[in-house]
Order: C-alpha cells, then structure tokens, then sequence
C-alpha cells in the first residue's frame, strides 16, 4: 500500500451558502504514513474530515479511496476507514474491554477483535480495570480502539490530542507514530500542535482558507525551506537594517535575529558584513526550520526569508 494513495481528492469543493470554505482541494495522502492536516482556525479541516467520512456532501469535486471512486451516500466507503472525529464517548463505570465489547455488538465483528485492538492500543494489561481509573492518556487510547475493531486501513483523526495532559499527549504520539508499522493503517490526522505533528508525521498538508500551501513528505518540505540563521547581536534594530540593506527579511524577537532560507555561503558573507559595520556578535549559528515557524509563514501568519 505504500505506493497507493489512499486518499485522493480531485476539485474539492463545499460552500456553505455565499462563503466557500474549500475550494478546489487537491488530497494526495499515500499508503503507510502519517499524514498532518495542518491550518489556523478556520482553514477548512473539520469540513474536509466531515466530507471525506461522508458527513456533509461537496458541492463540487470527488473524492477517491484506496483507487477507488466514493459516490455521496455510499457507506460502503468507511469498511476500510476507522475514525475519531469527536471527543471521546466512553462509559466509565464499565472496564475498558466492555466499553470495546458494546462497540463490537454495533458492528457485529468477532470478539477477537477486542483483543487485537487492546493491545494495539497497548491497554492489554488494563482491560478489566474501570475506565474512571483510567489516566487521560489511557481513555484516548481506549476512544481509538473502537475505530480499529473492523481492522481500517485508513485511521481519520481529528484533534487527538485535544485536552490531553503532556503525559497524555506523549502516550498518543506514540500509538499514532507507530501505527502504520504496528497495524498496517495510514493515519490522517488533524491537530493544532504543531510539535506533536512534527514527531509523528512523515507528510503533512498545510491549509489556509481552504486552499492547499503545502503538500508533500516533511523532508521535503524541510529541504525547501533551508537553513535558518539565528543571530544574537547588542544592536539588533541596527543589524535588521544591515540585513534589509543586504536584501533580507528578517524576524526580529529581542536581541536575537533569525532569518530563513541561507546557505552556508550567504551565512559567511552576513557574519562577514556584521564585523565591518562593528556589530558585537554573541550568537550566529546555522539551525533546521521548525515545522511551527514553517506553518506560520506559509500562513502568512510571520513572514521571514529571502525576498
């Protein structure tokens, strides 16, 4: 399945009457990754999630799974699709194998389903334990067990990490990041921490206004965006002039200067400049763009690069 995209999307469209929210969304998520769905506050996320699991129609465009044309109202498009789209519904006076065993009757799959997925999700040892004795990080785990149990190939989730304390959070990260290894299933997943994102995804999309900015392996989006210059000087107004005469534009946070997309050469003739004009230097290194300060310019939330 690596080379299969299990999630295309041709012309995607959905307006809510006069305001189109997604416009012409073009999806390309391959097989055995995890994919990042990334945008601000209404970018258009949660309505392509509810478009692709069939919860609100598009008003143009199609959408394709695993190679395969989905028509409006086709349910049998989710029996390869296990999602999470809203928060967790559990009973926690019931133990974590009986809340998957009410699931397992609604969905008439064998019991040994429930033991698959209890220890995918890792909680083998805690299944008859009740669910209100359960850490935060554990009742998350136990809320995606249930989009296992009819053994997805694709795993939708939005938000997964919402409300989750840092040990929580680190529990989540790393049934996501495992997932397609540990259970054959390409993970699509929203999330607002960007962090998290970039320790569990290999591919990301990034959305704003409902077009696409980015789309492609976090590598290589990486490798596009270059080296970023982190600069500490005692005259940081003086040295953001120096570099806007030099042709760069330049974040400035305090006394420290960073400027994105220089090579080790153009780095040289900067530090080079700096010593002419006498500008007392205390930090000048080379580091790799986060995926957070990415985000923000592709967004236009920060611009920050070389014109």
């Amino acid at each position: 399945m690596q080379n299969q995209l299990v999630i295309q999307t041709q012309g995607l469209s959905r307006s809510f009457g006069a305001r189109t929210v997604i416009s012409g969304l073009d999806l390309a998520v391959p097989g055995g990754v995890v994919y990042g769905f990334l945008g601000p506050n209404g970018a258009g996320k949660t309505t392509t999630i509810r478009m692709l699991l069939g919860l609100i129609r598009p008003t143009a465009g199609e959408i394709h799974f695993f190679g395969q044309t989905v028509q409006p109202g086709d349910w049998r498009r989710l029996e390869r699709v296990g999602a999470l789209v809203e928060a967790p519904s559990l009973y926690p006076n019931l133990t974590g194998r009986e809340n998957l065993e009410v699931s397992r009757r609604m969905l008439d799959l064998p019991r040994s389903q429930i033991a698959r997925v209890l220890a995918i999700v890792e909680l083998s040892q805690d299944a008859d334990r009740l669910v209100r004795h359960y850490s935060l990080g554990m009742q998350q785990r136990l809320a995606i067990a249930p989009a296992m149990l009819n053994d997805p190939k694709l795993l939708v989730l939005d938000e997964p990490t919402n409300g989750l304390d840092p040990s929580g959070i680190q529990e989540i990260r790393a049934l996501i990041r495992d997932m397609p290894a540990k259970a054959g299933t390409t993970v699509f997943l929203s999330s607002h921490l960007l962090s998290e994102v970039e320790l569990m995804a290999s591919h990301v999309g990034i959305l704003q206004n409902g077009r696409l900015r980015f789309q492609g392996p976090l590598a290589q989006l990486k490798q596009q965006w270059g080296a970023v210059l982190q600069i500490e000087v005692s005259q940081p107004d003086e040295a953001a002039a120096l570099l806007k005469q030099l042709g760069w534009q330049t974040h400035v946070d305090g006394a420290v200067l960073q400027v994105s997309n220089v090579s080790p050469e153009k780095a040289a003739e900067i530090h080079q400049a700096f010593v002419q004009h006498g500008m007392l230097i205390s930090q000048f290194y080379l580091r790799q763009a986060g995926l957070e300060e990415m985000f923000l310019a592709l967004t236009g939330e920060k611009g920050q690069g070389q014109p």
